[in-house]
């Protein structure tokens, strides 16, 4: 498969990611289907689609022109197969969880085209730990987007040892094509480039606050007036979302029984998710939105 054939995008998961990628792809010309198994979860992807997409026009990085355009060629839908239908590219931004990553491509593998390329926006995992359940493990790597898509845009492009060397040359093209600056990886790694150093740091400040060591806004204050950003590494989860921070801290809470990461873990479940607080998406998280309290003047100098 060349660039100019790839027509369709499938985006499976329709999350802040999922809502995030579709978009960029569309804004670029292509057709895009996001798919969720929940239909109140495809209501709200395109409700955040719009909310988006009213960022990036009140921003200047579109004008309404270009989003209604964009906004014309994604579709939304729970029918697997109607969503698969001429795929030319999967593009899988579901939960860090790897059983469920390897049913979804099980899946996928029946009701897409054998042309389709298998991507995983997978942030912190290696390819190859699903790459046999995708049943075509030679047109499979990750392929992972940044937030916010538009303005953050570096995509991590990363082959197992059984991809074929044209579907990584296809797939950074295809970055390319999509405003992407492709960072093709030489080999697997956990948290490809940015996120190997961005999870030490948030890791780092979430053992910080599991620990009791100091308040979040302390830490977030500390970081912040050191290195004279506009948000701290607790702020800045918000936005990725404590549920997947969650996942992630989860998962490797049990692949390496590690005490501390299953104490930060336990910290994020019981004091944030199940409270139904997961960042900037339900209005609270470490701190409460549209107006976090780190967005203050005085916040950093405590006055």
């Amino acid at each position: 498969m060349e660039l100019k054939e790839i027509k369709k995008i499938l985006i499976v998961g329709g999350g802040t990611m999922g809502v995030q990628i579709g978009f960029q792809c569309a804004a670029h010309g292509y057709a895009v289907s996001i798919y969720d198994i929940d239909e109140s979860v495809v209501g709200s992807a395109l409700e955040r689609l719009d909310a988006y997409v009213e960022y990036l026009v009140t921003a200047g990085h579109v004008d309404r022109e270009m989003a209604a355009d964009a906004l014309s060629r994604i579709a939304a839908t729970t029918d697997a197969a109607e969503a698969a239908r001429d795929a030319d590219l999967l593009s899988e931004a579901v939960p860090e969880d790897p059983a469920l990553k390897a049913r979804i491509f099980a899946q996928f593998n029946h009701l897409c085209p054998d042309r389709t390329v298998f991507t995983t926006n997978t942030s912190l995992l290696v390819p190859s730990l699903i790459a046999a359940a995708t049943g075509r493990p030679e047109r499979f790597l990750a392929f992972h987007f940044h937030q916010p898509v538009w303005v953050g845009n570096v995509a991590d492009i990363m082959s197992h040892p059984g991809t074929a060397p044209e579907i990584v040359t296809l797939v950074r093209d295809f970055a390319k094509s999509i405003n992407q600056i492709p960072m093709v990886l030489k080999k697997e790694n956990s948290g490809y480039v940015f996120n190997a150093m961005y999870s030490a740091w948030s890791g780092a400040a979430i053992t910080l606050a599991a620990n009791g060591v100091a308040a979040v806004e302390d830490i977030d204050r500390a970081w912040m007036g050191v290195m004279k950003t506009p948000f701290g590494p607790l702020g800045a989860l918000d936005v990725v979302g404590l549920d997947t921070v969650w996942h992630i801290t989860e998962y490797f809470a049990t692949v390496l029984n590690d005490a501390q990461i299953r104490t930060n873990a336990d910290f994020l479940k019981r004091e944030y998710l199940d409270k139904g607080w997961v960042g900037v998406k339900s209005g609270r998280g470490f701190y409460s939105y549209p107006a976090p309290a780190f967005q203050a003047p005085s916040f950093v100098t405590g006055d």
